[in-house]
């Protein structure tokens, strides 16, 4: 049994020049949204790679001021994620990106000539509303394009592509300091935007030149008229692809159970992240209460938390894809993580001197990474549900994700993870837990919705899968 699915899964029989299509594509979307990703995150990393790095001293930070900073991003990141990604239906995608890019880029180069965390917390805000263009309007891109036997390995390599980002960003911090600090009379943390928005210039121009768009509209010079309606027939008709914006159409999102099931699960699943999204290994290491760590270490040492993180998407994304789209089964493992990892940095707070309680701190905080794998699963999982739905109902619903996750995270990092918790976090470790066991819960009910409305879609003959009379009978609840 399992010896076929292998076969299967690794000989996969292609329509005529389907290959040569698929090859294409993964060239030209993966490269430039790769690259988009691995950039954006260079530019999120580095405000802490920084602020360990020189600025909080240099500028007078005081308080939570950073995850306040955090905040305001974050603020300007919830604002941005629908109508960013309604934007792709009016404006092609390869002059929408790059124009978020560029601009992005340049705010984050003018974050070096700051003097206060006042001002960055402004210049973050307006970053936040450029770089919502990112996360959200890829898994739409990848989810017109890909099929569903596709789709999870390449969100997951998208995925990973954003964690590189901040693996590299604490060795790029490392070198820029060591090499660049004081020179022109700028602090090392200076050079580090500048040198940060210099890099999307040529990844912007790369995407205005040869990113495709979605099947239905490209024009991309690499891809012939047979490939293009072989894209075309790859992926589900729709019966409207521009959906205007209507009282109707606001009802039907807001009443569905796509926007509430898939809504919530990143809610929840994204406060999952927080051990590794609010950095506590760099402030726990900061503000150690035996140990000082050089500024080498404080960027070097925590990139073992992405490291872990891309490992862990490769994986899981592959092996959902391989399971045939069971994506449920990274909400188990990443509870268990959250509740397990809280409950090592718990106990190492009992005795906070001992040189025990910091190896399990750490390897807390490394394990905790792993719960990266949800990113690139439970977008695909959101894509695979909607398959059959209008593009821009499953465009609102990804945006909505990313919306509602981040508008807890904007006031859920500062009661839970404030900087002035370090180096426990106590607070937050219980809260971790209460997620932990939530994400359980809701994936288990979750996944019985999706595979009622999967059994639907095949008796409405949207779906050409093989449904159980067992199934057919589930239907009647959906």
């Amino acid at each position: 049994m399992a010896g076929s699915r292998i076969r299967e899964y690794f000989n996969v029989q292609y329509k005529p020049g389907e290959r040569v299509l698929i090859q294409k594509i993964d060239f030209f979307i993966l490269t430039f949204c790769c690259l988009s990703y691995f950039v954006n995150y260079l530019d999120r990393s580095n405000l802490t790679n920084a602020y360990v790095s020189g600025m909080r001293d240099e500028l007078g930070f005081v308080g939570n001021q950073l995850n306040v900073i955090n905040t305001c991003f974050t603020v300007g990141y919830v604002l941005g994620q629908i109508p960013s990604n309604l934007s792709l239906h009016y404006v092609k995608p390869r002059f929408w990106f790059p124009s978020m890019m560029l601009l992005w880029g340049g705010l984050t180069m003018v974050t070096a000539s700051v003097h206060s965390p006042q001002s960055i917390m402004a210049i973050r805000f307006f970053q936040g509303l450029c770089e919502a263009s990112t996360f959200v309007g890829t898994h739409y891109i990848l989810g017109a394009w890909y099929t569903e036997r596709e789709l999870g390995k390449r969100s997951g390599i998208f995925t990973a592509s954003g964690l590189a980002g901040t693996f590299i960003g604490g060795f790029i911090q490392t070198g820029i300091y060591a090499s660049m600090n004081g020179r022109h009379g700028l602090s090392g943390w200076r050079w580090l935007f500048i040198v940060d928005g210099l890099l999307t210039i040529p990844v912007a121009l790369y995407g205005f030149f040869f990113f495709p768009d979605t099947p239905h509209d490209t024009t991309a010079f690499y891809l012939t008229a047979e490939e293009r309606a072989l894209a075309v027939s790859r992926v589900p008709l729709r019966e409207e692809e521009r959906s205007p914006l209507t009282l109707e159409f606001i009802k039907k999102v807001l009443t569905s159970w796509y926007w509430w099931g898939f809504v919530v699960l990143w809610i929840i699943a994204g406060e999952t992240e927080s051990f590794s999204t609010n950095s506590l290994l760099a402030l726990f290491m900061q503000n150690h209460p035996t140990n000082k760590y050089a500024v080498s270490q404080l960027n070097n040492y925590p990139t073992g938390v992405p490291a872990v993180g891309i490992i862990s998407t490769l994986f899981w994304a592959t092996l959902t894809d391989f399971l045939g789209g069971k994506r449920y089964l990274v909400g188990y493992f990443i509870g268990i993580t959250g509740i397990a990892t809280s409950a090592m940095v718990l106990a190492a707070a009992q005795d906070p001197t001992n040189p025990a309680s910091t190896t399990v701190t750490f390897a807390a905080y490394y394990w905790a990474g792993s719960v990266y794998a949800c990113q690139a699963t439970f977008f695909a999982w959101c894509n695979d549900a909607m398959r059959y739905e209008d593009g821009v109902f499953r465009a609102v619903v990804l945006a909505g994700m990313n919306l509602g996750s981040n508008a807890v995270n904007a006031w859920w990092s500062i009661i839970f993870y404030g900087a002035s918790m370090a180096p426990w976090f106590n607070r937050g470790m219980w809260a971790m837990i209460a997620c932990s066991i939530a994400l359980i819960i809701w994936c288990a009910g979750l996944s019985r919705l999706v595979h009622k409305q999967v059994a639907k879609n095949v008796i409405d003959g949207r779906d050409m899968r093989v449904v159980s009379a067992e199934e057919k009978d589930q239907t009647k609840d959906v």
